[in-house]
């Protein structure tokens, strides 16, 4: 199995940047692709982006194209989420996951808890 566990949120003014981490552990060598979503209150969980976790190849949903930057560190076993440009709209739940397979839009055989995120006007 694998674990995973995200940190890095908190409020942040609109503009501002955040880093979300997230730490993969135990048999991390399953891996393939891994990504993060969010899901702001009442809204469904939305797909932000993913990262190969080998070969670093990168996808982006339109929304955050440009301001959201996604890369990942393999000796440290953990993936970031850097934010820029944040707007209140992207006030949500972000979540890690992982799959076992070459997906691109990322399934979520493993997910993580969440962190919160809130961008204020």
């Amino acid at each position: 199995q694998v674990q995973l566990v995200e940190s890095g949120g908190g409020l942040v003014q609109a503009g501002g940047s955040l880093k979300l981490s997230c730490a993969a552990s135990g048999r991390t060598f399953i891996i393939y692709t891994m990504g993060w979503f969010r899901q702001a209150p009442g809204k469904e969980r939305e797909f932000v982006g993913s990262i190969k976790w080998r070969g670093g190849s990168t996808y982006y949903v339109d929304s955050v194209k440009g301001r959201f930057t996604i890369s990942r560190d393999n000796a440290k076993n953990t993936v970031y989420l850097q934010m820029n440009s944040l707007k209140p709209e992207d006030t949500a739940v972000y979540y890690c996951a992982a799959d076992r397979s070459p997906t691109v839009v990322v399934i979520g055989d493993y997910w993580g808890r969440g962190t919160q995120v809130t961008v204020s006007s």
